[in-house]
């Protein structure tokens, strides 16, 4: 039976704005099995960047249980939070997030400074995630050096150095010309099925929906039943034929 990694129930999230409640979130259900490339797909304001919010332990639902990696997320502090997200989670923003200042290998690094590994272990970590993005050679350039296709693999690189359990992507291609971000997402694709890692990606693009092994789709806070046309579970090779 596959493992399930997370595990949501009747969640809802809720934010008071000018006097107005807005319903972000409203009683989703979910499960992720360890291993899925799933896809959470729906308009802007439809939720999407919430749901993965709280995945990651940014946020916290106003009302339901979450759990994941067998951890009920509602019950730890900040700190504690912190803590469980820097070694299971990995997080890829639409906007790069990389500090100009540092090297890429620099801003990968950065995750490992909250560790106890040593400079050498560090050292051989951050080289292994910037081959596996093929950035290998580029390690030493700074963020204004690299194309916009290259900060986002600096960017995964920098998500997948802690080797963490979960991989969430928040609209990874938003910011990129068809070509890199094809180059992003056959990096994704990768990752899931050479490694297995589990990711989750947020997009309101249907061709980069078509990488992950099944979507999901999210209307205004809702979590559909099912799936639009197009939406179901994913075969290999309907899977080979969106990445070939």
């Amino acid at each position: 039976m596959p493992e399930i990694i997370a595990r949501i129930r009747n969640v809802s999230r809720r934010f008071i704005r000018d006097e107005f409640e807005i319903v972000a979130l409203d009683g989703v259900n979910l499960d992720i099995q360890r291993g899925d490339f799933l896809a959470l797909m729906g308009p802007s304001g439809s939720g999407k960047t919430t749901l993965l919010n709280l995945l990651a332990g940014i946020d916290r639902p106003t009302e339901g249980e979450l759990s994941v990696l067998g951890t009920a997320l509602g019950a730890l502090n900040e700190s504690q939070l912190a803590a469980w997200r820097n070694s299971h989670v990995g997080y890829i923003f639409q906007t790069f997030n990389l500090i100009p200042v540092l090297t890429a290998f620099e801003n990968v690094e950065l995750p490992l400074l909250l560790t106890r590994l040593s400079r050498r272990e560090r050292k051989r970590n951050v080289e292994t995630a910037l081959e596996l993005v093929g950035l290998g050679d580029r390690m030493h350039h700074r963020p204004q050096q690299l194309s916009g296709g290259q900060e986002q693999r600096v960017a995964i690189a920098r998500a997948i150095v802690v080797d963490p359990d979960l991989l969430l992507a928040d609209e990874p291609t938003g910011n990129l010309d068809a070509r890199s971000g094809e180059e992003v997402l056959a990096i994704l694709s990768s990752l899931n099925r050479q490694l297995g890692k589990t990711v989750v990606l947020v997009t309101h693009d249907p061709h980069a929906s078509q990488h992950a092994t099944h979507e999901r789709h999210l209307e205004k806070g809702v979590l559909l039943e099912g799936a639009p046309e197009g939406g179901r579970r994913k075969t290999e090779s309907g899977r080979q034929k969106a990445e070939g």
